[in-house]
């Protein structure tokens, strides 16, 4: 059973009380953001938690059990400590957020009330809504590795050891079709679909996931994004660009040369195979189905 302090419990238990919520918000990046539907700024548990965000909380239902309990908050980006550009570039994905009931007319007098992490984030008109997630939801996380032919590992992470520095190219941006395809000219020695399944970087910080990377008749090189750019991007626009990987055994070994750090199993017979029976026409030994 949960114990409130003292002092708030007297305060709630008085005819009129000065409650108020506060969120504070710890990014995966150890930044550090408090917020108050106040109309001033609180500080406490060493915290500043600013007022005029426009952080609003929607309507939360507990269970009891081990499920997975979502709830909402609301807020603007009016305020200067949250950033659109940081919003887009997913730097609050997955960030932790403490829930305090406050007394606003004594800060000291506090309490927290749950812990969430920030879930799926959607932006729309100058605002924001972040779903909260509660801490059960990892216990509906896939743990450990999947068998699967294709690899598992990110293009030059530890487990795939390839260095990426080798797999860049460098270009000016031609033309912008739309937010989500440009023309970018300088690519002309690289093959089609060489940058497929890779990533962009703008110069000014933008990034985005390419999904196609297509050779045009003029020697330019169409690309075409996964999602709309978030950041402006306009002809003459520096961009670099890192090489993608379809996850396949012929990727890893024929570009790559990465065969001894392939993490997929591409031997490993699928499910249609598993079920099948013997008919007569395909082999059933327990053999090798690949030598």
């Amino acid at each position: 059973m949960r114990a409130i302090p003292a002092g708030l419990a007297g305060h709630l238990s008085g005819e009129a009380t000065t409650i108020c919520y506060c969120w504070r918000v710890t990014r995966r990046d150890a930044v550090v953001l408090g917020f108050t539907e106040h109309d001033r700024d609180l500080v406490f548990d060493g915290t500043t938690f600013l007022a005029a965000s426009g952080f609003a909380a929607s309507e939360a239902e507990q269970a009891l059990g081990m499920a997975a309990s979502v709830e909402e908050v609301e807020g603007g980006l009016a305020s200067a400590a949250i950033d659109e550009a940081d919003l887009a570039s997913g730097r609050y994905d997955g960030a932790r957020v403490e829930l305090f009931v406050v007394n606003w007319a004594d800060p000291a007098q506090h309490m927290l009330l749950n812990i969430r992490e920030i879930g799926e984030v959607s932006r729309s008109g100058g605002a924001f809504k972040a779903e909260l997630r509660s801490l059960a939801h990892r216990l509906g996380q896939p743990q450990g590795r999947v068998y699967g032919r294709r690899c598992d590992a990110s293009l030059g992470d530890a487990r795939c050891r390839v260095d990426l520095s080798a797999w860049r190219g460098n270009g000016l941006v031609d033309a912008v079709i739309d937010k989500s395809r440009i023309v970018v000219s300088g690519l002309s020695g690289f093959a089609e679909g060489f940058f497929g399944r890779g990533v962009a970087q703008f110069a000014g910080g933008a990034q985005v996931d390419i999904e196609v990377h297509e050779r045009r008749a003029d020697g330019k090189a169409g690309l075409t994004f996964w999602l709309p750019l978030e950041q402006a991007v306009v002809p003459g626009h520096a961009v670099t660009l890192t090489a993608g990987c379809d996850k396949t055994v012929s990727t890893c070994g024929g570009r790559f040369a990465n065969l001894l750090n392939f993490r997929g199993y591409p031997h490993v017979p699928g499910s249609d195979f598993a079920y099948s029976y013997v008919d007569g026409e395909r082999l059933h030994d327990g053999g090798a189905l690949f030598e």
